[in-house]
């Protein structure tokens, strides 16, 4: 399917040093603020309380925040959770509160204004458990990682499996990094979204790959930087169509998906765009740097010399 034809080839190659170096200054920055301001960790990470309560009318957000502050609570996070009748309130670690009086003291004070208000669920998360998550979630994306360099390198010459993984991780660490600067939230769910743009990217950069491995063959007189721009041209419209409809369905989790899906299709959103300037502008400009050619897939003929020399 070709909704979109693009007839002449668009010189990407002719770019390539400037697209590189945008992504180096963007990737150096991104780890600076990593270490500089760190991931801010929510619930599921630092350990805490979590708490969904239903209400008989329509909650007022603010009004909950206002009864938890007056409670010294103010460091709670407040959401709505699925309909405006139930709320999810993320209350971090207490010292000097254990989770279920905790929980009791939260439930008070609601009550003092909607005696309705109904308790659903409770979860308690400890500093271990936390602490555990972070570590298992490293460990995560570092195997996903190296399956993708697995999985790359049988599939393609090792020139396309060290560019692909360089291309992806550099997309994970621009969203660790954005996630970094804002201080928006880094719950499990980021974490999910974090390791499915791991894949998403991982296969619009195969797709691309793909596509230059056939031109080597076919496109014989032809230099490495058109091949490589033919290729990218060539796949545009599947770009277009495919992350097109993808980010479609990102946007309206991102604006109609209420606070609990916010920072999950946020990391979904920047993932996407950054998989595409990846795939097109970093992965295929770094074949160009790591020297592939056409005798990486085609071995040379011998001449008639060579075959009759042992």
């Amino acid at each position: 399917m070709e909704f979109f034809k693009i007839k002449r080839d668009i010189p990407f190659m002719s770019y390539g040093k400037i697209t590189t170096s945008i992504s180096l200054v963007t990737f150096l920055f991104a780890v600076f603020f990593l270490a500089y301001k760190g991931l801010n960790f929510g619930v599921d990470f630092t350990g805490g309380t979590v708490m969904e309560v239903h209400y008989v009318e329509a909650a007022d957000l603010n009004k909950v925040r206002a009864q938890l502050t007056a409670a010294d609570l103010a460091d709670a996070q407040v959401q709505n959770f699925g309909s405006s009748h139930d709320v999810l309130i993320q209350i971090p670690l207490k010292a000097n509160k254990a989770g279920a009086k905790l929980s009791d003291e939260v439930m008070s004070t609601l009550r003092q204004q909607d005696a309705g208000v109904e308790m659903r669920r409770v979860e308690f998360v400890g500093p271990q458990v936390g602490k555990d998550l972070i570590e298992n979630g490293a460990m995560a994306l570092l195997l996903v990682s190296l399956g993708i360099v697995g999985y790359l390198w049988i599939r393609f010459e090792w020139k396309f499996g060290l560019s692909a993984i360089i291309a992806n991780l550099h997309d994970v660490v621009i969203i660790l990094g954005f996630f970094a600067f804002f201080q928006w939230e880094f719950s499990l769910s980021v974490l999910a979204a974090v390791l499915a743009v791991l894949g998403y990217s991982v296969n619009e950069s195969v797709v691309v790959f793909d596509r230059i491995r056939e031109n080597f063959r076919k496109m014989r007189k032809a230099e490495t930087a058109e091949i490589i721009d033919n290729a990218i041209t060539r796949t545009m419209s599947r770009t277009i169509i495919t992350h097109g409809s993808t980010q479609m369905m990102v946007g309206a989790m991102l604006f109609m998906g209420g606070e609990t899906l916010h920072y999950f299709a946020m990391a979904l959103t920047i993932g996407i765009m950054f998989s595409i300037y990846s795939s097109v502008l970093v992965a295929s400009p770094l074949l160009m740097i790591f020297g592939v050619s056409r005798e990486d897939f085609i071995k040379p003929e011998k001449t008639e010399a060579e075959e009759v020399l042992p």
